[in-house]
């Protein structure tokens, strides 16, 4: 009931300042935010807990394994032992404890967690394509697919380089359902609801989390494991029913019929008015140039750099996930050696991601983009670049304030999610968000060789983790405030939105203007 009451609320809200979104045909036909927009986004937000599950499930399935030689041997990584004897009184069966992946084999169970970023790098690149070329919905359905039956293959493979196969498999479908599914609920809200929405969009990921923690603690076998959290993408197959396509992507397409009966049916359910939806779509697929500029250009990953105003937003956007990417993974791999219950340290790493996560949702639209990505790097940067130089004692000191960097990049992360859906047009905005998650991925490989450098000096893994955020701030000053613009469809005029420049206090500010 009181679920019906908000949706209800969110309608007459969308009625009332349908108006407000006129030069969008989107917002025009089917509101802002209403009952049908808010259940469709409910359905994609459970698509979030499978990506946390399986983007962390390596802290379970390979954690730390004590052992000893079972010919009692002193050394138990020299050629005299023969077995070893694992400390199962935690975990019953790993990917260490099963594939005997100590001493000289260790670097395996490393990779494991590579080639699952790798997967995730790969498919955030082939389903952005496949959803630029082909839609949103499809795609999506087939990445769960992919998900649920590579994700189970996984547990049941015998040996480890196809245990590996399914992994990179399944990471990359992940990878495919978070590029597809945050694009499909940018193109379906309105300006005003944009930024609520979105960072909602990254709270089922920090339950997810925190739901792993329960799952390691009540399945301590690996294999099963695996299988907790891939089989309910079983159930996500019904996106193929319940889930429409982008509207916005199918006017862009030139599919204007198609968008006009989802655009109907939205609206139907939102008790707005559809006599003049045709009318609108026709009219506005006259005046604008999206069907000729997609079939000129069609989108692909050389738009991102074809024209001058969108290299550098792609170029300052790009290095800003890799920030999130490598100081996230990096932070999180000090904190991971806190000691102590490990159940208990991944449900806290979750934990402190919510209040910054609820803090991004409130400085975005008190501070805009710019301002709340710079400040979360800043505060990122300087707590990191402070744990290489305060001392070891008192013991907490060290600990919390790399909780205070973990919580200034779980501001940032969903911040650089909203602004780089904002930046690039319809005709690129998958393969542009897929570009940019990209670069996140290949952050989080480099982050462990980077931690590794401990080993050559304690201080250069705290500077480089801490120093990235601050350029990251810097080259935000190259960005322009995207707060209530109207979401660009073509190349030309995401270029054309840059209408003005303001002088304050001596600097200059490129701003969007949500005008046509």
């Amino acid at each position: 009931m009181p679920l019906k009451i908000f949706a209800d609320s969110i309608s007459f809200i969308s009625v009332t300042i349908v108006s407000s979104g006129k030069n969008d045909i989107i917002e025009k036909s089917i509101g802002v935010l209403g009952r049908w927009q808010l259940w469709v986004c409910l359905a994609i937000f459970l698509v979030k807990f499978p990506v946390a599950w399986h983007q962390l499930n390596i802290v379970f399935e390979a954690p730390p394994a004590e052992f000893s030689c079972a010919d009692n041997t002193t050394d138990k990584c020299s050629n005299e032992c023969s077995q070893h004897v694992f400390n199962r009184s935690l975990f019953s069966e790993t990917l260490i404890t099963q594939f005997d992946l100590v001493c000289g084999r260790s670097y395996l169970a490393h990779m494991a967690q590579t080639i699952t970023m790798l997967g995730i790098l790969f498919g955030n690149l082939v389903f952005g394509y496949l959803s630029d070329r082909f839609g949103r919905k499809n795609p999506l359905v087939l990445a769960v697919i992919l998900q649920f039956l590579a994700g189970n293959a996984a547990a049941f493979m015998p040996w480890l380089p196809l245990v590996l196969i399914m992994r990179f498999i399944s990471s990359m479908a992940t990878g495919g359902t978070m590029v597809t599914s945050f694009v499909l609920i940018m193109e379906l809200i309105g300006t005003k609801w944009r930024t609520t929405i979105g960072i909602l969009y990254q709270i089922p990921f920090d339950l997810g989390h925190l739901s792993l923690a329960l799952f390691g603690f009540l399945i301590r076998d690996w294999k099963y494991l695996q299988v907790a959290i891939s089989a309910p993408s079983l159930f996500l197959v019904a996106y193929y029913w319940i889930l429409p396509e982008s509207p916005r992507w199918l006017i862009t397409a030139g599919r204007t019929k198609n968008a006009v009966e989802v655009l109907e049916k939205g609206a139907k359910f939102n008790n707005l008015p559809i006599t003049s939806i045709k009318e609108d779509v026709d009219m506005f697929t006259q005046k604008s140039n999206v069907k000729s500029d997609a079939k000129e250009h069609g989108g692909n990953a050389i738009d991102l750099v074809r024209t001058p105003i969108l290299r550098i937003y792609t170029i300052c956007i790009c290095f800003n996930w890799l920030v999130c990417g490598l100081c996230f993974f990096g932070v999180a791999q000090y904190i991971g050696r806190l000691g102590g219950n490990i159940f208990i340290n991944v449900a806290i790493s979750g934990v402190i991601q919510v209040p910054g996560t609820f803090f991004a949702l409130w400085s975005l639209e008190a501070w805009g983009r710019r301002k709340s990505l710079i400040v979360a790097n800043v505060v990122a940067g300087i707590s990191v670049l402070l744990i290489g130089i305060v001392p070891d004692d008192p013991s907490w000191l060290k600990p919390s304030l790399s909780f205070v960097g973990i919580m200034g990049l779980a501001v940032s992360f969903p911040t650089v999610y909203i602004y780089s859906g904002e930046l690039f047009p319809t005709l690129i905005r998958n393969i542009g968000v897929g570009t940019c998650s990209m670069c996140a991925r290949i952050g989080s490989m480099v982050a462990p060789f980077v931690a590794g450098l401990s080993t050559v000096a304690p201080w250069v893994p705290t500077v480089i983790f801490g120093t990235v955020p601050l350029l990251g701030a810097i080259l935000c000053l190259k960005l322009p405030e995207t707060l209530n613009c109207k979401l660009p469809d073509t190349i030309e005029e995401a270029e054309q939105y840059v209408m003005k420049v303001k002088v304050t206090n001596g600097t200059t500010n490129e701003m969007f203007d949500g005008r046509e």
